[in-house]
């Protein structure tokens, strides 16, 4: 009970303190990440910009758009931001993942998964490609395929096997074999004193083991916070 109402009035705190396009992505229930995981996503932004720090914003893991929005919204205005998602049912997680990830899946392959304060389900969706366009919009932000692009499909057939530089990457899809094909993909284009943010690190033990393994093999990571979402920078 006292862990649940610390938990309580910290986010309360933590919201005050968010930017304004945060609290209203929030408001419009676009985004499953509570206000810690959010404050830490806009200081990574502000840090890129304040830094000089070369390159795009990536996110693996688009749902709704809320923290997508909040990059697009926040980042500077020569970087571009492209969203990677199968916009659809995600995948399933594999043996490398926890009893928690398989019993979550179920309930989601069960057509029996909530969404955020009761709304429908994300990934249940016909057509979350439209919805999450229409989210942008209503932000004032287009969906224009230069400046914001979102890929659709899986990662393994989307991502590029180049590209340019990266400052920031969000990386949200839960179980090991995505995070850490997305984890290969966002390190060898990061720039120095770029960001990683990990949401899923403290909820499913895939997404831990993953980037334990990946920062383990990678001396230059620096873990910056891992509270929440864990964040990480690269030296």
């Amino acid at each position: 009970m006292l862990s649940a109402v610390k938990r309580l009035v910290v986010d309360t705190y933590q919201r005050q303190h968010l930017s304004e396009v945060a609290r209203r992505v929030a408001e419009a229930r676009l985004t499953y990440l509570g206000p810690a995981k959010l404050r830490n996503l806009e200081a990574c932004l502000r840090r890129i910009d304040a830094d000089g720090i070369p390159g795009d914003c990536l996110e693996f893991g688009v749902a709704l758009g809320g923290s997508a929005i909040i990059t697009a919204t926040q980042m500077g205005a020569e970087r571009c931001f492209v969203g990677y998602d199968v916009f659809g049912l995600i995948p399933p997680p594999t043996e490398r993942d926890d009893d928690r990830a398989h019993e979550r899946y179920a309930v989601i392959a069960s057509g029996r998964s909530e969404g955020i304060r009761g709304d429908r389900y994300y990934g249940y969706e016909s057509d979350l490609l439209t919805k999450v366009r229409y989210n942008f919009a209503a932000f004032g932000l287009q969906v224009d395929g230069q400046r914001i692009r979102l890929v659709p499909g899986f990662f393994a057939d989307t991502l590029p096997l180049g590209g340019g530089p990266v400052a920031f990457a969000h990386i949200d899809c839960d179980w090991y074999d995505p995070v850490m094909l997305c984890l290969e993909h966002s390190y060898h284009r990061l720039s120095r004193g770029g960001f990683i943010v990990l949401d899923d690190y403290n909820d499913y033990g895939g997404c831990r083991r993953a980037t334990d393994e990946f920062v383990a093999r990678h001396a230059d990571l620096r873990l910056v916070d891992v509270t929440r979402n864990a964040v990480f920078m690269k030296a």
